[in-house]
């Protein structure tokens, strides 16, 4: 039976799981050794970097992304190995972002992932027998299953069989007993009463002959004898379960002992459990963020840390194919995996649950304990506080609380959200992540907050946006919310002449003089962004960032800027995605300039790369209306004389299940199909070519 707490609880292990993988990242080998670690770093207690923006990592890419197979494939059924390789295979661009592409001879997911293209399905595409055994067992199998655990609390049985089947896409051997493993882990947390007790149904999930049961027993053993130091034990793994003994880049043999020795040496601690795991060495953020994912879940939102919590701040940013899901809001993420947790476990869902997961809006209540759904302010003098606060709710269980400190004239301070993102926001590339933005011209932010200020001169929420180009703010119609209860605040965002919005909210000011300054508090109860989206890209506007050209996801082929029009050359087909990934009636336009080759196309309706529709020049004088879904399939062709050098208007429109594409104001192409009924928007081509681009607008709608 789902527990009461599910949301929570899964919400804890989503933040355990971030935090391992943030506490490890800095610290991986092969530059920091174990004793490079201890010596620099001594007795890890808190973050060994100030990330400005924490960049993508391919253990929450993982759990982020293949658990979808699950809406795409499985939605009715038993998941399937093959259905984790379709989503291998529809959501990671080649060669960049999702997982490690360290060559197909060295990583395990690049083997993997060609694999896949060529053919071989799963789960022969990750076994033993095509790729080899060391290849076969190296970590990945156990770093990506997080959310299979979670999707079963108390299930460790099914957690276990799902984990292995998604593992097997790309591992085999060790590497799925290491799925099994972990889900089982994650899985008995929920309702374990020790730690023991979760490592001995992790070990009931797996042979007891194998090499991954045998190092958990050894360090079992080896941690009864010697509970006293974790360090004793890291030499007794080096000494007998070490690299040298296991090769390839990074296998799970070494690393499943140190998991299993920070579950052990941390006793249950969170914080120390993802320090030991740290401190450890090896493969860091892999285990960092296994071990945290199982004590998010045991010790609950409670057994967390403030100072390991707050710099999450409720956001990670992925590296898919779209950049829309790349910005990953934890409370939104957690109830999403919770409404497929009950619907695979048979329950019926909360209704509270359900009305409170709203795909393709942005919707933040701050109901969940301590969530901040990545809110900011820009002047932590003048806004000291910014936290979870039960002292005013709207609806629900919270509120994000503001306190204001003592604002004059002249005084201000933004308090906001940021629905995209910039590469000068990050301090690294690491798995160059895309972003495609959560808020558009034309759309309605709606809030509610609450005024409650002590002292000084009314003050005034001035609503804006920031022009992410030139960095300036638009600024609209200020508001003066009244103290002492909750306001409606309503307003539609402005258009920023083909420039991408990253910052959205207010700026929090006052006039009052020294003698009265104005000190109090705000909660802001609810924050919607709502609403048909219609807006422009101008590339003399955007930038190349992450190796694609924003606000786009680019797959395949080359894509450049060059004199304010986006250039794509492809060999082979390539594709080129932006917009909302729960737009449904979509219009999209562009010039757009065939150089060369007979494949020149808009998409609508894509739900990754191998899942979406084409409609454009297809061949000599013809034009077509295509869908991909794992293989093209021209649905309908006409005549159209068309040439290269030339310069042509598209407009296409999707509305429910009905397709029109207009070229140069002419309708040439009509067609009817339901197999997607809501996407992104793009750009793409089935064969080799160039293509320029220019004067893209889009109005799109989620229903």
């Amino acid at each position: 039976m789902i527990p009461e707490n599910y949301v929570e609880s899964v919400y804890a292990g989503f933040i355990g799981m971030n935090i391992g993988i943030r506490l490890g990242a800095p610290i991986e080998p092969v530059a920091w050794t174990y004793e490079r670690i201890r010596d620099v770093y001594g007795d890890i207690r808190d973050y060994v970097k100030p990330y400005t923006t924490f960049a993508a990592d391919d253990d929450a890419n993982g759990p982020v992304f293949f658990i979808r197979a699950l809406y795409d494939d499985a939605a009715d059924r038993e998941l399937e190995p093959e259905d984790v390789g379709r989503a291998w295979l529809n959501y990671a661009r080649e060669g960049i972002g999702m997982f490690w592409w360290g060559g197909e001879d060295i990583s395990t997911e690049h083997r993997a992932y060609v694999n896949l293209r060529k053919g071989i399905p799963a789960p022969k595409s990750g076994s033993i027998e095509v790729n080899g055994e060391e290849m076969a067992e190296q970590i990945g199998g156990q770093i990506f299953i997080d959310s299979w655990g979670l999707l079963f609390p108390g299930r460790a049985e099914k957690a276990a069989e799902y984990a292995e089947k998604a593992a097997s896409v790309s591992h085999d051997g060790n590497g799925l007993y290491g799925a099994r493993f972990m889900a089982a882990c994650i899985a008995k947390a929920f309702d374990a009463a020790s730690v023991d007790e979760i490592i001995s149904e992790g070990l009931r999930m797996i042979p007891a002959d194998s090499t991954y049961a045998r190092v958990v027993r050894a360090v079992q053993d080896f941690h009864r004898d010697h509970p006293e130091d974790f360090r004793d034990c890291r030499q007794y793994l080096e000494e007998h379960w070490g690299y040298d003994k296991y090769t390839g880049v990074c296998h799970i043999i070494p690393n499943a002992g140190v998991c299993v020795l920070a579950l052990l040496y941390g006793d249950g601690d969170f914080a120390r459990t993802v320090e030991i795991a740290s401190m450890c060495g090896w493969d860091t953020d892999c285990n960092a963020g296994n071990v945290g994912s199982i004590l998010g879940v045991y010790s609950g939102l409670a057994g967390i840390p403030d100072h390991y919590r707050k710099p999450i701040n409720d956001f990670i940013v992925a590296s898919s194919v779209s950049g829309y899901l790349n910005l990953v809001d934890f409370p939104t993420f957690a109830r999403e995996l919770a409404l497929l947790g009950y619907r695979l476990n048979g329950e019926t869902a909360p209704q509270d649950l359900v009305e409170r997961v709203k795909p393709g809006e942005v919707s933040f209540d701050f109901d969940l304990p301590g969530s901040t759904h990545g809110f900011r302010t820009s002047n932590p003098f003048k806004t000291p506080v910014v936290r979870h606060s039960v002292q005013q709710t709207y609806g629900g269980r919270g509120a994000l609380e503001i306190v204001f400190d003592r604002l004059v004239e002249g005084d201000s301070s933004k308090i906001y959200y940021k629905p995209f993102y910039r590469r000068a926001e990050f301090n690294d590339e690491k798995y160059k992540p895309t972003f495609a933005p959560l808020a558009y011209s034309g759309q309605t932010v709606s809030a509610k907050i609450y005024a409650d200020q002590w002292e000084g001169e009314p003050i005034r929420l001035t609503p804006y946006v920031r022009n992410t180009y030139n960095r300036e703010e638009v600024l609209l119609s200020p508001a003066t919310p009244e103290n002492g209860k909750w306001n409606d605040i309503e307003w539609v965002i402005p258009d920023t002449d083909g420039a991408m919005i990253d910052e959205i909210g207010w700026i929090l000011e006052s006039p009052s003089p020294l003698a009265n300054r104005a000190i109090g508090r705000l909660f802001i109860g609810q924050f919607r962004i709502t609403g048909e989206a219609k807006y422009t890209i101008d590339f003399a506007k955007q930038a190349k960032e992450f190796g694609s050209v924003t606000p786009f996801s680019h797959h395949r082929g080359v894509w450049e800027l060059r004199d304010g029009t986006l250039w794509g050359k492809a060999e082979g087909d390539a594709s080129s995605y932006s917009g909302n990934y729960y737009a449904d009636d979509t219009e999209v336009e562009a010039v757009i300039t065939p150089v060369s080759g007979d494949s020149h196309c808009l998409i609508v309706r894509a739900q990754g790369v191998m899942r979406h529709y084409l409609a454009g020049f297809d061949g000599p004088n013809a034009v077509s209306f295509i869908k991909q879904e794992f293989g093209a399939k021209r649905l309908i062709t006409a005549r159209y004389d068309w040439e290269h050098g030339q310069a042509y208007h598209f407009k296409l429109k999707a509305q429910k299940d009905h397709f029109t594409l207009f070229i140069n104001g002419e309708n040439v192409l009509e067609c009817k199909d339901s197999a997607f009924g809501h996407g992104m928007f793009g750009f793409g081509c089935l064969e080799d070519g160039e293509l320029h681009i220019r004067e893209v607008q889009v109005r799109t709608s989620v229903s």
